[in-house]
């Protein structure tokens, strides 16, 4: 697992930028697109289970799926930051993408330090520190378990 630290205001052209909106919709046509303003290597370098650390406000600017569906496609576990803007926070819990609110622990990460996320238990190990944050509501991790919104609905549904 690899962490990605990223600093504050990354917004959604950074992401995935603008110019291709209307040409990538899948995400196999995202996948070479992410970051590529911000970070050129993250696309070819992201594997499955790494984790992003980031500043404040990340995933402003315009509404746009894209970036979290790359983002999750790609095999994203979790996006640490210190705050998120609340338009990619939605879609985040749409597409069943975790996020998590920690300043203390962005703050302490370096670059190499180990870090472990535990969702369920609400804490963030960062080198040899321990920081807790609010435990994530059922309703958000069985969304992220379920793999999105719309597949955790449709199992809600099932069970009637």
């Amino acid at each position: 697992m690899k962490v990605w630290k990223y600093g504050d205001n990354v917004n959604t052209d950074m992401l995935f930028p603008g110019k291709y909106t209307y040409t990538c919709a899948k995400p196999d046509e995202i996948r070479p697109h992410l970051l590529e303003d911000l970070d050129p290597n993250f696309a070819s370098g992201v594997h499955s289970g790494d984790l992003l650390v980031v500043g404040s406000n990340f995933g402003c600017g315009s509404s746009r799926e894209q970036p979290v569906v790359g983002l999750k496609a790609v095999g994203i576990e979790a996006i640490v930051g210190k705050s998120f803007a609340r338009i990619f926070f939605r879609a985040a819990i749409n597409q069943g993408l975790l996020l998590v609110e920690c300043p203390e622990a962005v703050d302490a990460y370096k670059e190499g330090d180990d870090l472990e996320l535990d969702a369920k238990a609400g804490t963030i190990k960062v080198g040899g520190s321990t920081f807790t944050f609010p435990g994530l509501p059922l309703e958000i991790l069985g969304i992220r378990d379920a793999g999105g919104l719309l597949e955790y609905t449709r199992k809600k549904l099932e069970k009637r």
